[in-house]
């Protein structure tokens, strides 16, 4: 496992092992899932010395995470949406 900068992140499609501090955490909102229904998501900053990257809370891991909360993502993956 080799863990990689938040900005080497952002160039990267998966496989990705990043840690951080979560610098600033978003409002919880309420999306549609392509399957039907709803799910709760909510924006997070993870931030390291290279630079910052978002990450995408989904449901029941939205309250585990809060401000100066230290993180570390194993086999993570990015996507683009809307921008």
């Amino acid at each position: 496992m080799v863990t990689v900068t938040a900005e080497q992140a952002k160039n990267m499609r998966n496989g990705i092992d990043v840690e951080g501090t979560i610098e600033r955490k978003g409002e919880p909102r309420t999306v549609n899932k392509k399957t039907g229904g709803t799910v709760d998501v909510c924006d997070a900053y993870l931030v390291d010395e290279s630079g910052e990257i978002k990450l995408t809370l989904w449901g029941e891991d939205i309250p585990k995470i809060s401000n100066g909360s230290h993180v570390k993502i194993t086999n993570g993956y990015t996507n683009t949406f809307k921008g």
